[in-house]
């Protein structure tokens, strides 16, 4: 039996791979690999939003563009499921992210860059939810293909 894998090294924007945008600690029997529609997804938030932000924080913070470190992106259902994922993510279409943050003020400022993007361009997202364990920090962004509900919420635990 053939394995089925990925092209880890396939370019989604100019600074984001696929390899990053699926990658898991978790080894599952599915290889968390996407469909060609979550790569299209994957790619739009790539693309249409992590770019601007990886260009804007950099502008305003930085001496340059600055990194921007996902923690998650596509997860399959095993991945999604082990990792306690919410049923029907936005993780399993590969219409969301998890951003690493440094803290509550690098948080608030990446959040903030958001906004403004979705504001200055007109688009819209489905969710913003800046989220804290212990103290650990990350954004949480999804953009659907359609019916985005500009859902920003606070979940601290």
């Amino acid at each position: 039996m053939n394995e089925v894998s990925i092209n880890k090294n396939m370019k989604l924007s100019e600074h984001f791979t696929l390899g990053e945008l699926t990658k898991t600690s978790y080894d599952t029997l599915d290889k968390n690999i996407p469909s060609r529609v979550a790569i299209e997804n994957l790619k739009r938030i790539c693309e249409g939003w992590l770019e601007d932000l990886r260009y804007s924080y950099g502008k305003l913070y930085g001496d340059g563009e600055i990194p921007v470190i996902i923690n998650s992106g596509y997860r399959s259902e095993e991945v999604n499921r082990l990792c306690g994922g919410a049923k029907g993510s936005n993780h399993l279409t590969g219409c969301a992210v998890d951003i690493r943050c440094y803290g509550s003020e690098h948080m608030i400022r990446m959040a903030g860059i958001l906004l403004d993007i979705a504001d200055g361009t007109k688009r819209d997202f489905d969710e913003l939810i800046l989220e804290k364990c212990g103290t650990t920090y990350w954004i949480h962004f999804a953009v659907r293909p359609k019916d985005n509900r500009r859902k920003i919420l606070f979940d601290c635990r």
